[in-house]
């Protein structure tokens, strides 16, 4: 594909791709299935109060940072 092409990707789109790296991450490095990490980002609004409001910062990091990033704003919510 072409870089023009890549350009008239909308950005939700390209958002949504990156949530998806961040599941795939997240479970990955956590040893738990796409399901659970994703649940688990679901129940805490990991999502859309920490992901998707951050995600100008989040996605220039690595994806180890990005998760390590997660992790600490999931754990915060859960343990309130």
């Amino acid at each position: 594909m072409a870089l023009e092409e890549y350009m008239k990707v909308p950005a939700q789109q390209v958002e949504m791709a990156f949530v998806a790296t961040c599941i795939e991450s997240m479970a990955r490095i956590t040893g738990t299935s796409y399901k659970e990490a994703f649940q688990r980002m679901q129940n805490t609004g990991a999502i859309e109060d920490f992901i998707a409001p951050n995600y100008e910062t989040l996605h220039t990091e690595s994806r180890e940072n990005v998760v390590k990033d997660i992790l600490d704003y999931i754990r915060r919510k859960e343990n309130g």
